[in-house]
């Protein structure tokens, strides 16, 4: 009687999770979007092909994950491989300087990858994680192991470009807090 019901459980909680055959079927459905989402961090046909292959590879031999959340944990498996294999680092203040883009149809999604391909690899990893899979700024920042005062310049700066303005002289957010503070301290003194 208690064989039964833990046999009849854990066939229960086994469909619960998602299987090499799911994931296999995610891959094989979602195939131009997850290879556009290993391109944007990677910026390169090769790598991306790695990634992908990474990451599909991650999804099948990981952690067991519910089927509900197998999409999800597939684009965050090509997110994690990309990250190893590019390894971006923030740019500490000094934003790159690229030419702003020529929009002739906003929609275009072929001239929005170009675009974020010509970027910094920190840039790019923020934009793609934070705006086009909303990713929140600390999952960021934990994903790329830095501060998240980083990921919050990077993101602005990117979000300005998109925009089409030339991005001004970004401070950020720890000089900010410093300045503002030595003004308070002067402000007691005086």
């Amino acid at each position: 009687m208690f064989r039964r019901r833990n046999k009849q459980k854990s066939i229960e909680r086994a469909t619960e999770y998602a299987s090499c055959k799911d994931f296999q079927q995610i891959f094989t459905e979602d195939i131009v979007g997850l290879h556009r989402l290993a391109f944007l961090l990677t910026a390169d046909h090769a790598k991306a092909e790695q990634c992908f292959v990474a990451g599909l590879e991650d999804s099948i031999h990981g952690n067991p994950v519910f089927r509900q959340w197998a999409r999800s944990w597939s684009k965050r498996a090509i997110i994690r491989s990309a990250i190893k294999a590019i390894a971006p680092v923030p740019t500490h203040g000094v934003l790159p300087e690229t030419a702003d883009a020529q929009w002739q149809n906003g929609d275009d999604v072929e001239i929005i990858a170009a675009v974020v391909a010509g970027w910094e690899p920190f840039e790019r990893f923020v934009f793609v994680m934070a705006v086009l899979e909303g990713y929140g700024l600390r999952e960021c920042a934990a994903l790329l192991a830095c501060p998240v005062p980083d990921v919050i310049v990077a993101k602005s700066w990117a979000m300005q470009r998109l925009a089409g303005q030339s991005a001004p002289e970004i401070v950020s957010p720890k000089a900010e807090y410093v300045r503002r503070s030595q003004g308070f301290a002067r402000a007691q003194v005086a």
